[in-house]
This record gives structure tokens, sequence and C-alpha cells, in this order.
């Protein structure tokens, strides 16, 4: 399961993490994230013992937007030791997002 993620937490949230993080930055009238949003839920639930989920609403938390340049959404940062390692943009079907992730955990 993913819970959303704000500016005043990040930090503390990224670098403390046991195991890597996942950040989906979307926005609720994105169609392609709404789209995205029940494949990241999967993969969050069936993935928990390896990362953490994260959701970053960029309409709400502008200043992570503009900190990660990001330019278009959906965009998945994922996060290890609280550097990011891999990003992807755009929806994707679920077999390819997990082996995304796969290959950088």
């Amino acid at each position: 399961m993913s819970q959303a993620i704000t500016n005043a937490e990040f930090d503390s949230v990224i670098t403390s993490s046991d195991k890597p993080v996942l950040v989906d930055f979307w926005a609720p009238w994105c169609g392609p994230c709404r789209a995205l949003g029940p494949v990241i839920e999967e993969v969050g639930d069936e993935m928990a013992d390896q990362l953490a989920v994260y959701k970053c609403n960029v309409d709400e938390e502008a200043e992570l937007a503009t900190r990660f340049r990001i330019v278009s959404i959906p965009t998945m940062i994922l996060f290890k030791g609280g550097q990011p390692v891999h990003q992807m943009v755009g929806s994707m079907p679920k077999p390819a997002l997990v082996s995304e992730l796969k290959a950088h955990l």
C-alpha cells in the first residue's frame, strides 16, 4: 500500500527507510496517472518486503516536483540510501514496472 508524501517529511522518510523507496509523482487530473495508480498499489502490496511506496501529488507538492525536475507525469523515482537510483516516466504495464524495479533493487 502506498501513502502520500509531503515536502516537509520527504527527506526524513527517504533517508530513514531501511529499504528502497519508490515515489510515484502524479496528479488527480492526469489520466495515465489514474490508470497507473492501481498498478502501483498492487506492486507496493506484493513487494512490501522489498520496498516502500509513496505517492506525491505534484499539484500539492510543487517544490518536490521542481526539485526532482518532474516535467512529465506519471514519473516514478526509486531511491536507495536517500539517493535517486532509477527514474521511469509514463504509464506502464505491471510486468514492465516490476521488471524495472527488480533490476534496481
